[in-house]
């Protein structure tokens, strides 16, 4: 007979139940769906064999994240080893998910089964589980759960700082509302200074240049050859600035205030501003592209694969989807007005503004955006999906693509893809391993300076703990001096009390007596001061064997 063990995982750890007899077919009936409802019912049908708790929440993360991925962890191969049967081939064990069965199958040997009677047994365990376990009751399961499903989707969503499409997104939604915004306000400064300088408007045609003139001129009866360098600096060329000096002098436009003046400069001051960033944030959108795509812009351009990005959502949906989706993509609304008045379906959508259909003779203008729609989805999921993306593919694509036009033009015939992606594919692996070069390089360098930094601080403690030793001996030294000088006068008055006893007693007579022994508290006194001095010397002696011992270390 088979026992069928059902393996459950929860955020709180690991339960492993065994089931009693159950029949599959039994389960549709409705009495008992309602003994699976029931707690005191559901004791009779299963019954807790082992409970491995997490440790910690990073263990708990840990054992979460393998067990998603189908990776057999530490902690469950423990609790199957020592809770299951011995005997493999009578044991059947239940799980949740096929992968991880797949893998305690390779891995340990038990035979796993998912879906039918497991699935309604683990539906009974997930609601009664804090009742089935001793010691674990609903509120604690439930902040348990909390905690983890957190962490779980704070590690899943991988932030990585380099390869981050939204940031494209937002780049290229604001370089569009700055073209529209830069646009009509050069319109407005176009409308308010011709009043006053008509002329300038049929000169100089390009916007940001024409709100820069009209700041330097100002007042066109101002204008003279001296300020001729200054027009030419701005226009880049003599003859149209030598045309609006002369423009200036034979002006039909009207006088204007100084005040008015003053409104039209500062505006056209913020539209130069506006676009010298409108310039500065094409870099940044240029660079970010070529971090995040590098393929898809390399083949069609930094501001066209921005805009497919954007349009997408991200750079993972725009993998997903088809060629044929690709192609379309942002001409929805002629898309499905073709198919209700059931007209033509349009051939291209932001791929238009390529180079490359424009190039195209009429006839082929559909081929050709077919064509790039199918390199532009295979260059999404390159960069999509590649560890280190890189432009090798994109320069690649790009060729073929100019092949296939000038095939359409003079009908000479392109090289097939299997050998252009074959060249790729051996360019691409040698820049990646430059570039894991570099990286190992830098990681290198980043740990040798971060080794220097320790020695560097300890050899700082070293230092500083032995300018402390000095300062802690000095100040003993500075307290001992003052009470040697007071011994040393105690020993100087007591030598000079004895020498003067001596000269004072009289002389010994001849049968050869001793002299009189010294007074009791004076011999005292000499040999307290005796004891301390050695004392001192001890101290002295240790001090510096200590600290030979240290600098040895």
């Amino acid at each position: 007979m088979v026992l069928l063990h059902v393996l459950f995982e929860h955020a709180a750890g690991y339960a492993l139940f065994a089931v009693r007899e159950v029949e599959e077919i039994s389960l549709l009936l409705p009495q008992v769906e309602e003994s699976i409802l029931t707690i005191g019912k559901f004791h009779n049908v299963v019954k807790l064999v082992a409970f491995a708790p997490f440790k910690s929440a990073q263990s708990a993360l840990e054992n979460i994240n393998a067990v998603s991925e189908g990776i057999l962890h530490e902690d469950l191969r423990l609790l199957l080893e020592t809770s299951m049967p011995a005997k493999k081939k009578k044991a059947l064990l239940g799980v949740a998910d096929a992968k991880i069965g797949a893998a305690i199958l390779e891995e340990l040997g038990y035979q796993c089964q998912t879906g039918g009677v497991v699935a309604e047994i683990l539906r009974g365990i997930r609601l009664h589980f804090h009742a089935l376990v001793k010691g674990l009751t609903a509120q604690s399961a439930s902040k348990a759960q909390l905690g983890l499903g957190h962490s779980y989707s704070r590690a899943k969503v991988k932030f990585n700082v380099n390869r981050v499409d939204n940031m494209i997104i937002q780049s290229i939604s604001l370089l569009d509302q700055l073209d529209k915004d830069i646009n009509t306000f050069s319109m407005r400064v176009r409308e308010w200074y011709g009043y006053h300088f008509p002329e300038l408007i049929k000169i100089v045609s390009e916007n940001y240049t024409y709100c820069r003139l009209a700041k330097f001129i100002g007042n066109r009866k101002e204008l003279s050859e001296e300020s001729l360098e200054g027009l030419e600096e701005i226009v880049m060329d003599s003859a149209k600035a030598q045309a609006i000096l002369e423009a200036s002098r034979s002006s039909m436009g009207m006088d204007i205030s100084p005040l008015d003046l003053i409104n039209i400069e500062s505006f056209s001051s913020r539209v130069i501003s506006l676009s010298e960033y409108r310039k500065g944030l094409q870099e940044y959108l240029r660079s970010k592209m070529s971090q995040v795509a590098p393929s898809l812009s390399a083949l069609i351009g930094e501001v066209v694969g921005a805009r497919l990005i954007s349009h997408a959502g991200s750079l993972t949906n725009l993998a997903k989807y088809p060629a044929s989706t690709v192609q379309i993509l942002g001409a929805e609304k002629a898309l499905f007005r073709a198919l209700k008045t059931r007209g033509n379906t349009p051939k291209y959508g932001l791929i238009f503004h390529s180079t490359f259909i424009g190039r195209a003779a009429a006839k082929n203008k559909g081929r050709i955006s077919r064509y790039l729609a199918n390199k532009c989805t295979i260059a999404s999921r390159i960069d999509c999906f590649s560890e280190v993306p890189t432009s090798v593919f994109g320069d690649k694509l790009r060729e073929q693509v100019e092949e296939r036009l000038a095939f359409y033009e003079t009908g000479e015939p392109p090289r097939k893809n299997l050998e252009v992606m074959k060249e790729a594919v051996v360019e691409a692996s040698e820049v990646v391993a430059e570039v894991k070069r570099k990286q190992e390089k830098k990681e290198k360098k980043k740990k040798k300076r971060e080794k220097e930094k320790m020695r560097e601080k300890r050899r700082l403690e070293a230092l500083a703990a032995a300018s402390e030793e000095n300062s802690v001996l000095e100040t003993e030294e500075n307290d001992i001096e003052p009470k040697k000088k007071k011994k040393k006068k105690q020993q100087q008055e007591l030598e000079a009390e004895s020498e003067q006893e001596m000269e004072a007693a009289p002389e010994p007579e001849e049968n050869g007596l001793e002299e009189e022994a010294l007074p009791k508290k004076k011999r005292k006194l000499m040999v307290e001061a005796d004891q301390e001095e050695e004392k001192k010397k001890k101290k002295k002696k240790k001090k510096e064997k200590a600290r030979d011992s240290e600098e040895e270390d």
